[in-house]
Formats: structure tokens, sequence, C-alpha cells
């Protein structure tokens, strides 16, 4: 853990709470200041003010910004804000996401599917936009985008998150060509990962599900945040337009 601010800023979309929050720890770990967004303006203060007592120091580095990540005006108000108290903003960690809907997409209504990208990609990209303009255009920085193993492969009964993470998958490519050389923009395809949004897939039954993991667990939200903390700093300066798979090994159980 640093003790020194490294002077570094980074905004993390949905930061409240699950993987956001594991990044948002390691950050702070590492001296960097943040700004996490969240839907809720209770849990978000909570979340700050938690953050904040994770490092000496903490509560001058940490602020938040509440509203809904698909809004183009929180987007612009939220990198407005850390602009405006730490003036400048090296890092974009685009987490939020939702996924409100389980079946097959042979019937998935088209409104919820729109729902789905509007808040997976579209407001990755309209975050991406910003924190570029605002900053990373003329300074260069990093952008981290929080994809899912479901984008690599089919995924019974949550079809249309997949196919939004294979988008956001795409879209971490397209950012990285596009903004090379002085922004590098990776991405993170988790399996499994023990947070609310994630409950459905394990509660109840966790050791029946981490039973197909050669790790012999599922992940928790400091693994996400050490491999984001990776490609955020200077270790990972030759990284870019790449997806770094953290799975426990899961994929490993494809082969013949």
């Amino acid at each position: 853990m640093s003790t020194t601010d490294s002077g570094k800023v980074a905004l993390i979309t949905g930061g409240s709470r699950g993987i956001g929050y594991g990044v948002a720890e390691a950050l702070l770990a590492r001296g960097h200041r943040v700004c996490v967004t969240g839907r809720g303006e209770e849990a978000l203060g909570a979340a700050v003010e938690a953050l904040g007592a994770t490092v000496p120091g903490g509560a001058d580095r940490v602020i938040g910004v509440a509203g809904k990540a698909h809004d183009e005006a929180h987007q612009a108000l939220a990198v407005e804000r850390v602009m405006e108290v730490f003036g400048r903003v090296d890092f974009l960690v685009n987490n939020a996401g939702t996924n409100p809907v389980f079946g097959p997409i042979a019937e998935l209504d088209l409104g919820v599917a729109r729902k789905v990208f509007e808040t997976n990609v579209v407001s990755a990209l309209g975050f991406a936009q910003h924190t570029y303009r605002a900053w990373q255009k003329e300074n260069g920085g990093a952008i981290v985008n929080i994809a899912s193993i479901a984008g690599l492969a089919p995924s019974p009964f949550i079809g249309a998150y997949g196919i939004s993470k294979a988008a956001m998958i795409n879209l971490t490519v397209q950012l990285a060509h596009e903004m090379a050389p002085l922004v590098r923009v990776n991405s993170i395809a988790p399996a499994v990962v023990k947070t609310k949004f994630a409950a459905s897939l394990y509660e109840g039954r966790e050791e029946e599900a981490a039973a197909a993991y050669p790790l012999g667990r599922l992940g928790v939200p400091q693994d996400i945040g050490g491999a984001a903390a990776f490609l955020l700093s200077a270790d990972a300066a030759w990284v870019t337009g790449q997806n770094l798979v953290v799975d426990g090994g899961l994929f490993l159980n494809a082969g013949v």
C-alpha cells in the first residue's frame, strides 16, 4: 500500500460496490485519487466514506458523483466534477453494467435489449469520449473496460448481457487503435465474481459453482481490482487493445 499521493486520478463507473469498489480500493492503495459513480446517492456516499478510510488521508482522495451511467448529462457532469476537484482525469474504468433479464434471446423484449446496450456499451463510449476530450487527448492516460467471459462464449439465459460484453471487447480495440499513442485501452473479462450483481449465478450453491474452476473458488472484487491496477500502471506501458481473461482457470475446461 502506498501512503504517497501519486497525483494520478481515476474515474470509476459503478464504483459504489462490487467490482467497481474493488478497483477503487486497489487504485487508492497505489496512491491514486478516485471518483466513483453510482445510481443511489446514499449508497454512493457510504462507499466514498468507506473508501476514504482505507488509506491514510483517503478522505481527501475520494469523491462520488451520483447518476445513471447511460445518462449523457451524468457522464458530462462526472468528468466535469473530477476536473474541478482534482484538475485531471488520467484513468477511466468503465465498470457500470446491467443485466435485467434472464431467458433466451429469441424471446427477448427489444426494449430490454436496448437498455442493456445503453448501459453496458454506449455509456462506456460516452465516458471514454468525455475523459478523452477533458484530459487524455492532450495528456495521455489509460482506460480499462470491464467486460465478461460471457462476451467470449455462448451464455445461456444471459445472452443479451453476453452480446453487450462482446461489443465492449470490440469497443476496447477500436478505442485502443484510435486513441494511440497517448492513451492505452484494455479490457478485463472476469468469470463469476462474488458480488450482489452476480449473486443469482452462485447464491445457495457456491461450492457447486466453484467446483468448475481449476483454482477452486469464485472470484472476488479484489481479483479484478488488482488486474485493473496493473493495466492502468506503467508496468503495462506496452499493453493496449488487449482483453485480459480473469477466470480462475475456467476456460481450461473447454479442452477436449
